[in-house]
C-alpha cells in the first residue's frame, strides 16, 4: 500500500507513503479514499488526520504516471479532494517538508491545516507549461489573498510555511507546529479540539466557501498581464494562470473550477507543455544508468585537485569551492596561478555586488583554495581533473605524471571536449579510475556536465562522479567515447551546415537571426565569436588530417587567417567596439564571403529562414540518431538534455530529438532527402541515419529505441 491507516484513540491517521515525495498516483489516491470511508464508517473515530511519511507531505502528481491512463483513472485527484470536503468528520491536513502541486491542492480540500516549520509550499505546474488542475487557482487565492496566491502560481517557486503563516488574514494554516517531530502529536490534538467544536453539528469549514476578490478588480489583472506577458513570450501558461485566478474572483466556485479544468486540459496538449514535461522526465532519467544500480557504493571525495588554472580550470574550481570542498590548483608557472586565483576572486566579487554572496562567504570559499606548481602537493586528492590544452601530447604528459603520483583509488578525470578518453586512460596503469568530465564554459555557470564513460571506467567511479555532479548542481549526462562525445559531435554537423549556407547565399547575420528567431540563445556565428573562432580552426586542422573525406566550407579558415578570432580580438564574423559585446555586421567579412563564392563559381541564391532552421536543426537530429544507434547516448532524451543545458536550444521546444518527433520523423526524413539533392551541400551526410529510417518505417518514435 502507498498509504497507511492507523487509529490513535478517537483519531484516524492516513499517512501517504509513496517515496520519494509521496506522489499522488492511482494506488495512493485509492488508499486515501478507502481510508476516508473507513474512518467515516467507524463510530469510534471522531476526526481524521492526513499526513505524509518520510521527507514530504506530498510533492503532487506521480511522475511515473505522467501521460498514462492511470493519471486520470478514478478516483482522480479532484474526486479525492471532493471526498475530503464531503467527509462528515473533520479532516486535518498535517503538512511538512514538501507540500507542492497536487499535494497542496489536497491540503486545501481539508477542513483544517497545520504545518511544520520549514515546509516548502508551492504550485509549480507552470514550470511544466500547465496551470494547477485540481483547484489550486480557485482555492489558494481564497486562503492567501489574490496577490500572494497569484505570485506563487505564476512563479511556481516554493515559499516557506512560516512566511505564508505571517501573511495578514491568511487562512491557509490554522496552526504552525512547534517542530516536524511534534507535528503528528499536535495534529491529533487539533483534530480532537475541532471534533469537540463540531460535535453539536456545526458545519465544517470549506475553503470553497471563502470569499475571493481584489479591490482593483480587472485593473489589477490587466497590470499582472502586462508584467507577466513580457517575460512569458514563448510560454502560454503564466498568462493562463492569471485568467484562472481572475475567474476565482468573478465566477461561482464550481464555474471557476470548470474554467480551471478546461484551461488545464487545453494546455496539456500544447507543444510547450509537452516539451517541458518531456524535459522534466528527461532530467530525472539522465541520472539513471542501466548497468550501474542506484545503490552502487561511491568513493569518498574530500579534496579535489585541478590541473590548469586557465578560464576553464578556475571555473571548474569554483563549483567545488561553492559546496565546501577544498581545491588545489596546479599550474606550471606562477603568473598562470595568479591569473587563475584572480579570476576566481573576480567571479565571487561579482556575486557580492549582485547581492548573491556575503563578503565573509567569499573568504570562507577562498580559504579552501590552495595553489601549487608541483604534482607532489596533490598526491592525496581523491579526485583530480585535468583542464589543460586540447592536445593529446599535452594530455599524455599530465596523465603519466598523475599515474605516478596519485594515491591508489583516486579518480583521474579529463575535461577534454573531443579527444579519445580510452586513449587517455591507456596512458595510465589504472584505466578503471579514468573518466571524462566535460564541463562547459563558463564552467561555474553552465549546467551541463558530460560524463564520459571509458571502456574500462569502473562502475563505482561513474557512480561517484554522477553523485558529485549532482552535489555541484550540474545536470549530468553520460556519454560513451567518440570524437566530440554527444554535444560537440553534433554541433560539428550544425556548424558545417552554417558554413555551407554562407557559400550558397546567406550572410552570418541572416543565419544567426533565423536560428535565434527559432529560439536558440545565440546563432552559430555569434557563438563562434564568443567561444573564439581559433578553437574551431584548431579542430578543423585536425579533421583535415584524420577525416580527409569530410567536406567543410573554407570560409571559417579564411576568417581565422585574417586574425578575426572573435570578441577577444575585437573582430570575428562580426565587428565589436571596445568594451561592448554587440555584434555589428562586418562589410569586410561579407565581402570576403562574396569573393570566396566567386572562387567556387557559386551564384548566391535567396535562402528562406525555414531552410536555414531545418538544415541546422535536422543536422543535429541526424547525427543524434547515429549517436543513439552507436549507444554513445543511452536515450534520445539524454541528447535533449545536453542541448537544452549546454548549447542554448530553446527550452520550450524540448531539445532537438523531441522537436523532431513533434515535427514528425517522416517529415524530417523527407526534408533530409531534399537537402541531399543540393549540389553545394553534403549529400552523404543527409542520408538519414538507419535508425531514423527504421523508426519512420515502423511508425515509432525515439522512445522505442
Amino acid at each position: 500500500m502507498t498509504a497507511h491507516y492507523q487509529v490513535h484513540g478517537d483519531v484516524a491517521v492516513i499517512t501517504l507513503d509513496n517515496p520519494p515525495v509521496n506522489g499522488l498516483g492511482l494506488s495512493t489516491r485509492q488508499a486515501i479514499a478507502q481510508g476516508l470511508d473507513r474512518a467515516n464508517d467507524d463510530p469510534a473515530v471522531r476526526a481524521i488526520v492526513l499526513t505524509g511519511a518520510g521527507k514530504a507531505f506530498s510533492g503532487g502528481a506521480d511522475i511515473k504516471e505522467f501521460g498514462s491512463p492511470k493519471a486520470y483513472q478514478d478516483p482522480n485527484l479532484l474526486s479525492v479532494i471532493l471526498a475530503v470536503e464531503h467527509s462528515a468528520k473533520p479532516v486535518i491536513a498535517a503538512v511538512h517538508s514538501v507540500c507542492m502541486g497536487g499535494g497542496l491542492e489536497l491540503a486545501l480540500g481539508a477542513h483544517y491545516r497545520i504545518a511544520a516549520p520549514g515546509t516548502k509550499v508551492a504550485l509549480p505546474e507552470v514550470k511544466l507549461g500547465l496551470i494547477p488542475g485540481a483547484g489550486g487557482t480557485q482555492r489558494l487565492p481564497r486562503v492567501l489573498g489574490v496577490e500572494a496566491a497569484l505570485n506563487m502560481i505564476v512563479s511556481g517557486e516554493p515559499v516557506a510555511s512560516e512566511i505564508l503563516a505571517a501573511i495578514p488574514g491568511q487562512k491557509l494554516f490554522d496552526k504552525l507546529a512547534a517542530s516536524a517531530e511534534t507535528l503528528l502529536e499536535e495534529a491529533i490534538a487539533l483534530a480532537r479540539e475541532v471534533a469537540d467544536k463540531h460535535a453539536g453539528g456545526a458545519p465544517l469549514p470549506l475553503v470553497r466557501h471563502l470569499p475571493c476578490q481584489h479591490p482593483q478588480g480587472d485593473a489589477y489583472f490587466q497590470f499582472a498581464r502586462n508584467m507577466v506577458g513580457a517575460q512569458a513570450k514563448h510560454y502560454p501558461a503564466p498568462l493562463k494562470c492569471i485568467d484562472a485566478v481572475q475567474a476565482a474572483t468573478t465566477k461561482r466556485f464550481d464555474d471557476g473550477m470548470a474554467f480551471e479544468r478546461e484551461t488545464f486540459v487545453n494546455l496539456m496538449n500544447t507543444p510547450v507543455s509537452m516539451a517541458l514535461r518531456h524535459l522534466f522526465v528527461a532530467e530525472r532519467a539522465a541520472g539513471k544508468i542501466a548497468d550501474v544500480p542506484e545503490d552502487t557504493p561511491v568513493r569518498e571525495v574530500r579534496q579535489v585537485a585541478i590541473i590548469g588554472a586557465g578560464t576553464m580550470g578556475s571555473g571548474i574550481a569554483i563549483n567545488f569551492l561553492n559546496v565546501g570542498l577544498p581545491v588545489t590548483l596546479l599550474e606550471a608557472k606562477p603568473e598562470a596561478l595568479e591569473r587563475g586565483v584572480a579570476h576566481i576572486r573576480s567571479v565571487y566579487e561579482g556575486q557580492v555586488k549582485k547581492g548573491k554572496l556575503k563578503p565573509e562567504q567569499v573568504e570562507q570559499r577562498l580559504a579552501l583554495l590552495r595553489t601549487t606548481m608541483t604534482y607532489d602537493d596533490i598526491r592525496d586528492a581523491d579526485l583530480v581533473i585535468e583542464a589543460v590544452f586540447e592536445d593529446m601530447a599535452v594530455k599524455r604528459q599530465v596523465f603519466e605524471q598523475l599515474d605516478a603520483v596519485m594515491k591508489p583509488g583516486a579518480i583521474l578525470a579529463t575535461n577534454t571536449s573531443t579527444l579519445d578518453v580510452n586513449q587517455i586512460a591507456a596512458f595510465t596503469k589504472r584505466p578503471q579510475d579514468v573518466i571524462g568530465t566535460h564541463f562547459f564554459s563558463p564552467a561555474n555557470v553552465m549546467k551541463l556536465l558530460e560524463v564520459v564513460r571509458g571502456d574500462k571506467t569502473a562502475k563505482d567511479v561513474l557512480a561517484t562522479v554522477m553523485a558529485l555532479g549532482k552535489k555541484i548542481k550540474k545536470t549530468c549526462v553520460v556519454s560513451g567515447v567518440c570524437d566530440g562525445f554527444i554535444g560537440n559531435r553534433m554541433i560539428e554537423q550544425y556548424s558545417r551546415q552554417a558554413g555551407f549556407l554562407l557559400e550558397e547565399g546567406c550572410t552570418p547575420e541572416q543565419v544567426d537571426r533565423a536560428i535565434e528567431k527559432f529560439g536558440f540563445a545565440m546563432g552559430p556565428f555569434r557563438m563562434g565569436d564568443l567561444a573564439g573562432n581559433d578553437v574551431g580552426w584548431y579542430i578543423r586542422k585536425r579533421r583535415y588530417v584524420e577525416k580527409p573525406h569530410l567536406r567543410y566550407s573554407k570560409i571559417a579558415d579564411r576568417l581565422c587567417e585574417m586574425g578575426r578570432f572573435g570578441q577577444k580580438t575585437g573582430a570575428g564574423w562580426y565587428d565589436y567596439q571596445p568594451g561592448k559585446r554587440d555584434a555589428i555586421p562586418s562589410p569586410v567579412v561579407n565581402q570576403m564571403i562574396e569573393d570566396y563564392r566567386k572562387e567556387l563559381g557559386i551564384n548566391p541564391r535567396k535562402i528562406s529562414d525555414d531552410e536555414i532552421v531545418q538544415r541546422l536543426v535536422f543536422a543535429l537530429v541526424n547525427e543524434g540518431a547515429h549517436i543513439l544507434e552507436e549507444k554513445i547516448a543511452a536515450r534520445a532524451s539524454d541528447i535533449d538534455m545536453v542541448y537544452i543545458t549546454g548549447y542554448g536550444f530553446p527550452v520550450w521546444r524540448g531539445g532537438p530529438m523531441h522537436y523532431a518527433e513533434q515535427f514528425g520523423l517522416f517529415n524530417v526524413v523527407q526534408a533530409m532527402k531534399r537537402f541531399a539533392k543540393n549540389p553545394h551541400d553534403d549529400a552523404q551526410f543527409w542520408q538519414p541515419a538507419p535508425l531514423l529510417q527504421r523508426l519512420v518505417a515502423e511508425g515509432k518514435g525515439f522512445a522505442a529505441v
